[in-house]
């Protein structure tokens, strides 16, 4: 048994209304499944979605506080004044800030943008930047993807005499900046239809409102990389604004992009979503995570395509630099989250001393990713006695109100229900840890603790083809709240699997059915390679995607969980490397048995000596869904069919049966040799057996322990008298069978013993023990 790391959910799809919009709208069943799986029930509304060409935008002026934001914009280009867009580091944050500058100066403003820095500024506005704005003749700031929580700059830049404008998508403080305006669809009393823009979203919508109403083509491409970097739904506006910006991207659109996607290694006229969120957005955000946002924006603005490629080489290197240190920082954090995790740590707040604070945000996603569990990484400062911290949460558990309970330890931070940052004093970290947790202990359950996999359609390896996935890409763009439709394939046998990648830790399986085959690849997947059987029927959940190379295409599932039901059974009867294979089995699951008391110190196993327990003291609870490990074999053969046959079920068996002494390749005597041995010693007795063993063995070709054998059956069965070596004939023995020797029957059932445990090939091996434990099942389970 190889159990799944999530529960899967497959979604229960109301068939007929699949059927009317298959037959409204033309579409076929599976696309119109998947529709309505996704809550689109309604042919207009299935449409809509459908035919992004055809949509339209909200109206931006619905957005509490755009008039006076656009009014007083257009008076400052009308007057020549200077405007200040104040960005982030993010790539929502760059998208934003080089669509606001490229947007403003087309409209003939005076325009520049500021980014703070990650490390020596922090997060948002601040006021030494305001005073610089200020001493530099700036008279208009305007916020892009931030500023919303920063009530105390506000204030102070109303001081300076500046005038302040707020536009983000993060969710709002109680007590709003006292801005000049603030547009932000989340703010209270906002009755703008659609709340999930990004940051670079409600710039969009602003600068559609300056052009009145006009939607602004020609920023699409911007608007597109940082509301699909930014993981907002891709649905309503958000879906319109990707699918649109895509299609200006694939068109041709700014040198800095093309640039970008030439460093990717993508194709010109192909970026995808996926190109975006693991390519482009990675990119973009690298700047501001290893060293200055500034580089990232001014590829966004440059119209030089020998700057442009300049700036996108650096990028890219930037961005190989961060996953170096992310693999890390990963590796370090991953021990205090098995710590926490063992000390029963719901929230996970994790801090190193001088980590860089521009991964911290990926740590906590590779670590929730692993334990599930909500996640704060914090980078703390040693000279300043700051923590700066990332988070990362899980569905059902909002970070954003979690923290907001800890406000009062909290001067900055901000964010969503599912991310957030802050900055805190490193001595508070313990306190937040702990109000974190309380704070859990009233909403975390263990439902929402189990990750669950939304499965969207159950199928089969033959029915898998590229008509299919191709049909799929009428749903795209795919990302937070339109994910890629998840397909699982049940019980399934495979021809072929092994670990790929250049640490092995990615896994390829080719599924197998009636014929047809199906590619598998599971990225960080490949420590499952040592928890399969070759002959395990493996389900496997995933997306569907065509692998292409060389000029051939073929279906491709990426594989996102799996698991095999039913025990399995694990041959190390030939492990050279025993120790290390048991040792990568986890302590709580493993259950090491020995009939013979030898056997550790034989097979070098004297490390594990205390988790060895002698078969004699199992019992059905310490089998039951644990990995049992037969170290040895037994005497006898009920022994192990005791043992098996208690009424528990392992999930997993694992056969060493170590031995010393090789019976079943030893020659058995048969009738006629016992015959002609009693022959000789009733001629020549008194017989010395030691005497006359090599004699024998020369004469006949027998080997000298099979003559003791046969010595040793006629004394069990009183045959012959042995006294010091000597053996004679009993003449008062009665006749008896062979097999009624104590020693012939030993003999016999340590030959069966081998050659059913030691010498059968894996299959009869399985089907020998599977036998066993189905014996032994308890009344209920065969009754059903």
């Amino acid at each position: 048994m190889l159990k799944a790391n999530s529960r899967w959910q497959v979604k229960d799809i109301d068939k007929s209304k699949a059927d009317i919009l298959a037959r409204s709208l033309g579409i076929s069943p599976i696309i119109a499944a998947l529709l309505v799986g996704r809550g689109l029930t309604e042919v207009d509304q299935a449409a809509d979605f459908l035919h992004t060409n055809e949509g339209t935008c909200h109206d931006p002026m619905l957005m509490d506080g755009m008039k006076e934001t656009a009014e007083r914009i257009q008076r400052a280009i009308n007057g020549n004044e200077k405007i200040l867009i104040f960005g982030d580091y993010d790539a929502d944050g760059v998208s934003s800030t080089s669509l606001m500058v490229r947007a403003l100066r087309a409209m003939a403003a005076d325009v520049s943008y500021y980014v703070p820095n990650r490390f020596t500024e922090g997060y948002g506005p601040n006021k030494p930047a305001l005073e610089a704005a200020k001493s530099k003749g700036i008279d208009l700031v305007i916020t892009v993807d931030t500023g919303i929580s920063a009530c105390e700059e506000a204030d102070y830049a109303k001081a300076l005499g500046l005038d302040y404008i707020i536009t983000d998508h993060h969710e709002p403080p109680p007590i709003l900046p006292e801005a000049y305006s603030i547009i932000n669809p989340k703010k209270p009393g906002c009755h703008y239809p659609f709340k999930s823009l990004a940051g670079v979203g409600v710039a969009f919508k602003l600068i559609q409102a300056l052009k009145g109403g006009e939607l602004p083509h020609e920023l699409l491409s911007l608007a597109a990389i940082g509301t699909i970097s930014d993981l907002v739904p891709l649905i309503d506006e958000n879906r319109l604004i990707a699918s649109w910006g895509l299609n200006e991207i694939n068109k041709g659109s700014y040198i800095g992009i093309e640039a970008l996607t030439a460093v990717c290694g993508i194709d010109n006229g192909l970026v995808d979503a996926d190109h975006i969120g693991f390519g482009i957005g990675p990119r973009l955000n690298a700047a501001g995570r290893m060293d200055h946002a500034g580089p990232a924006v001014d590829l966004m603005l440059s119209d030089d395509p020998v700057e442009a490629g300049e700036l996108a080489g650096m990028l890219d290197n930037l961005n190989s630099e961060r996953k170096t240190i992310v693999d890390q920082m990963t590796a370090e954090a991953s021990d205090m989250a098995e710590a926490l995790s063992k000390s029963g740590q719901s929230v996970f707040v994790i801090a190193g001393h001088d980590w860089h604070a521009g991964v911290i945000g990926i740590t906590a996603s590779r670590i929730v990713e692993k334990y599930y569990r909500p996640t704060i990484i914090l980078a703390i400062d040693s000279e300043t006695g700051l923590a700066k911290g990332s988070a990362r949460s899980i569905e059902g558990f909002d970070i954003f109100e979690a923290l907001s309970s800890c406000r009062d330890i909290l001067p900055h931070f901000g964010g969503h229900p599912m991310a957030a940052g802050m900055t805190l004093k490193a001595d508070d970290l313990p306190q937040l840890q702990e109000r974190l947790n309380e704070f859990a202990k009233h909403v975390l359950t263990e439902d929402i603790l189990t990750p669950v996999t939304a499965v969207d359609v159950d199928c089969c390896v033959e029915n898998i083809n590229l008509e299919l996935i191709e049909t799929l890409n009428k749903l795209a763009p795919f990302g937070v709240a339109n994910p890629k439709p998840q397909f699982v394939v049940r019980d399934t046998a495979f021809s072929q699997m092994k670990q790929i990648g250049r640490d092995n830790n990615h896994i390829k399986i080719v599924f197998e059915n009636n014929g047809a085959k199906l590619d598998g690849v599971g990225f960080r997947m490949g420590d499952k390679y040592n928890h399969i059987t070759p002959d395990a029927l493996i389900s496997a959940v995933g997306e569907l995607s065509i692998n292409e190379w060389n000029g051939f295409r073929k279906p491709q599932l990426m594989i996102r969980d799996l698991s095999v039901n039913g025990w399995q059974l694990f041959d190390l009867r030939n492990e050279q490397k025993l120790i290390q294979r048991i040792r990568q089995l986890p302590e709580s699951k493993r259950v090491i048995i020995a009939f013979q008391s030898d056997t550790v110190d034989q097979l070098g196993l004297k490390e594990l000596k205390d988790e060895v327990k002698d078969a004699k003291d199992i019992t059905p609870s310490l089998i039951e869904n644990s990995y049992i490990i037969l170290l040895d074999l037994p005497d006898h053969k009920a022994n192990l069919e005791m043992l098996l046959q208690n009424g528990a079920f392992p999930e997993r068996i694992y056969t060493v049966f170590h031995h010393n002494d090789e019976n079943y390749f030893s020659s058995f005597p048969t009738r006629d040799h016992f015959k002609w041995l009693y022959g000789l010693i009733n001629k020549q007795q008194p017989f010395h057996l030691e005497q006359m063993l090599n004699k024998i063995a020369r004469h006949k070709g027998w080997h000298p322990d099979m003559i003791k054998f046969m010595a040793e059956v006629f004394f069990d069965l009183d045959f012959v008298k042995i006294d010091d070596g000597v053996v004679t004939i009993n003449k008062e023995s009665g006749k008896q069978p062979l097999t009624a020797s104590k020693a012939y029957q030993k003999k016999q059932e340590k030959m069966e013993l081998e050659d059913i445990l030691c010498y059968s090939s894996y299959q009869s091996l399985k089907t020998w023990l599977d036998r066993k434990l189905v014996d032994g099942e308890r009344p209920e389970e065969a009754c059903t």
